[in-house]
């Protein structure tokens, strides 16, 4: 089963430095049928103005996943650590009880502009807290795993991610490990086939809920970037 759901049904927010789109309820944004998909608790598009931040805050127990499309950006804790990301570039934060977080945008005139994944982390699993790979330059990629897999980032939940680059009139078939994904369009038009012939045909923005599927077709209509997010649980 296939059920999208386009970007003008998603949460909206202007904060003159800070624009967002919200899949599920955050913020100011609350809607009781969209609470999150499994353990996929948040994803958002948000836009920060040049030099401006998030200042720090505490999290629950999640794996932070950041997408950067355009921009800059610094991520500090208050452990003292910290690092950075460009455009191009994935980076993962393991959040710990206890310890905030803060990120900025470090360009004086571009925005930076991100996709935002929260997943809750399995309370008995630690890795690395800090995480970062570039995105390769088309193709399939898998960007996070629950494995120590090689050039993949490294989740403490049972959730397999993939960055899917494709030109026009491209398609490709994707298998899924879990009973449960959803599919977030970056930019491009594509259409999304499954197993029992369910299709839908989504745009820049545009997400779809994925269940009961052993896998699926993508079809892209214009050279398209897209976000597979395979859940376990």
């Amino acid at each position: 089963m296939i059920i999208s759901r386009v970007a003008e049904q998603c949460g909206q927010a202007d904060y003159g430095w800070l624009q967002a789109r919200y899949t599920f309820s955050f913020g100011h944004y609350f809607d009781p049928d969209y609470l999150g998909f499994a353990s996929l608790r948040v994803l958002n598009q948000e836009v920060l103005s040049p030099k401006t931040a998030f200042q720090p805050r505490t999290y629950p127990r999640v794996d932070i996943l950041n997408i950067l499309l355009q921009g800059r950006a610094e991520y500090r804790d208050s452990n003292g650590a910290h690092i950075r990301a460009d455009a191009g570039d994935v980076l993962l934060l393991a959040t710990q009880p206890g310890i905030s977080y803060s990120e900025h945008n470090i360009d004086d005139t571009t925005p930076l502009t991100r996709l935002q994944l929260w997943l809750d982390a399995c309370p008995t699993r630690e890795n690395s807290p800090l995480q970062r790979l570039t995105l390769q330059a088309s193709g399939n990629q898998l960007i996070a795993s629950p494995e120590d897999t090689p050039n993949a980032l490294h989740l403490r939940q049972q959730v397999w991610i993939h960055h899917v680059d494709m030109k026009t009139g491209e398609q490709q078939t994707l298998p899924l490990k879990g009973n449960s994904g959803y599919l977030q369009s970056i930019y491009g038009s594509i259409r999304v086939c499954g197993c029992a012939d369910a299709s839908r045909n989504l745009h820049c923005g545009d997400g779809a809920f994925i269940q009961q599927e052993k896998s699926l077709t993508l079809q892209a209509g214009s050279d398209t970037r897209a976000l597979l997010i395979d859940l376990v649980a």
